[in-house]
């Protein structure tokens, strides 16, 4: 998700953060850290008060976007498919009830 969100451009922590709910500052300065230990994230620091460090991806950042762009669009996909499904079951669930509640109504009168 780090990737996916630096991929749209430059981010600066606070940014990072509030795009990835759930994770923790700690936890989000830790992946960074390794991002940018292994050269897929730059971190560039700005000496002014308040502190200002902006992330991109590198060169080699950049090149993993032909892997997670197909990796989104399969998720969406997925998430699609998954939709569809639920919606289906829903459908059905509500044509049982229906057939139920006609047959109530037939032993009453």
């Amino acid at each position: 998700m780090i990737l996916y969100q630096l991929m749209q451009g430059m981010k600066r922590f606070n940014e990072l953060q509030k795009l990835l709910p759930g994770i923790t500052q700690k936890m989000l300065a830790m992946r960074l850290r390794e991002l940018e230990k292994d050269e897929i994230v730059t971190r560039k620091i700005y000496a002014v008060v308040p502190p200002k460090v902006e992330y991109s991806l590198t060169e080699f950042g950049e090149s993993l976007k032909q892997i997670i762009e197909p990796m989104k669009l399969w998720g969406l996909e997925l998430n699609k498919a998954q939709d569809e499904r639920e919606a289906e079951k829903l459908k059905k669930s509500q044509k049982v009830k229906k057939i139920k509640q006609d047959k109530a109504k037939k032993i009453l009168t």
